[in-house]
């Protein structure tokens, strides 16, 4: 099977494959400048831009972390992380991922505009509101992030009303992906929310929207994945976990090796102050967390708004921006590591450009 390009609003992606948002600092300049160069979708996570070499770009640090949402969000980190993954990838489409659920959604968005981002990708909610933030701007492409059919349904109408657009393409997106799930743990484990299952649903309403183009996501590992996601109807799909195992993923290579010597059972769904559960490996952090031994929680960098300053934090007994910054920096007594739920076959680090020709032609 040859796979065709996937056409994002006037973008056109060589192969459709498209690399996972993966914050804190997993997906920056390195791993999405060099995705979008190999012919795939580069994807920038906005998250904890404020720690972007070295917390360069945060003006304001308590306890060596960035202040509020104003600095752990930094626009102009993120515009540096823009600028040297276009000294990679050049003009090729470049996205951004920025979750819904963050504090200063609305702005970081426009930051990402003002950047130079040409697509952006939402989820961690349902965005009913995206395209108001990205008005003066009208050739970034907008992807929200879905776990069902309804959803989508729900923010076509929304968008369509309001704005008079539809979603220039939607991922779909199952709970084998790592971090965050569109559904409760119980929703999880339902054989009708696997990916195999709701792809169709979601390529069926997309269709009456004028065929959207729909992107599949959560569990996609190998070339025969994506042969059975187009064969169900997706024009691309969404790989996160798979591209932490580059030389290139932003990850610090502690990062890298918690996967590498991941087991299968070590990759579980936690509790998260998001109010989803996520997906990650078990480390030194979940046992410390299971016996209320976890680092402190002080809220510095205000992240998500689900969290209401700390107070989610402490019912599930971290604070998730400190967490995943400190995965980022290598802490691997205090890092939390997300990961999809195939993390474990990660054996080896290759190159983005290895990588994606193993997908396209097959390992």
């Amino acid at each position: 099977m040859s796979f065709k390009s996937l056409k994002i609003g006037k973008y056109i992606i060589e192969k459709p494959i498209v690399q996972g948002g993966m914050g804190v600092g997993i997906s920056w300049d390195q791993l999405a400048g060099t995705v979008s160069k190999e012919g795939g979708l580069g994807v920038i996570s906005s998250v904890g831009t404020g720690y972007y070499e070295d917390k360069a770009y945060a003006k304001k640090l308590v306890s060596d972390r960035p202040l509020s949402e104003a600095n752990f969000y930094s626009p102009e980190g993120l515009h540096k992380i823009v600028e040297n993954a276009r000294k990679i990838c050049g003009d090729k489409p470049l996205a951004a991922n920025i979750l819904y659920a963050i504090n200063d959604y609305g702005r970081v968005v426009k930051d990402a505009c003002e950047a130079g981002i040409d697509i952006i990708i939402t989820g961690a909610g349902l965005p009913t509101n995206m395209p108001e933030f990205t008005e003066g701007y009208p050739d970034v492409a907008l992807v929200p992030i879905v776990s069902s059919a309804k959803a989508l349904k729900i923010i076509c109408k929304r968008w369509q009303k309001r704005y008079n657009r539809i979603p220039d393409a939607v991922v779909v997106e199952g709970p084998k992906s790592g971090g965050h799930q569109g559904f409760t743990y119980e929703q999880c484990k339902l054989p009708e929310n696997q990916l195999e299952n709701i792809v169709g649903p979601v390529v069926e309403e997309a269709a009456t929207w004028g065929n959207i183009p729909v992107i599949a996501a959560g569990g996609v590992w190998d070339k025969k994945d994506i042969e059975e996601m187009l064969s169900l109807g997706a024009s691309g799909v969404q790989m996160g976990t798979r591209f932490i195992g580059t030389h290139e993923c932003d990850a610090h290579i502690n990062f890298k090796n918690i996967l590498i010597n991941a087991k299968k059972e070590d990759i579980k769904l936690m509790g998260s102050p998001v109010g989803y559960p996520a997906q990650g490996v078990v480390t030194n952090l979940t046992h410390l967390v299971d016996k209320r031994e976890g680092p402190a929680i002080k809220c510095i960098s205000n992240c998500v708004a689900p969290c209401n300053r700390g107070e989610e934090a402490k019912a599930v007994g971290f604070c998730i921006a400190d967490r995943l910054s400190d995965a980022f920096l290598g802490n691997t007594e205090t890092g939390l590591f997300f990961s999809g739920t195939n993390g474990y076959k990660l054996d080896e680090i290759i190159s983005v450009k290895e990588l994606i020709n193993k997908l396209m032609v097959g390992e």
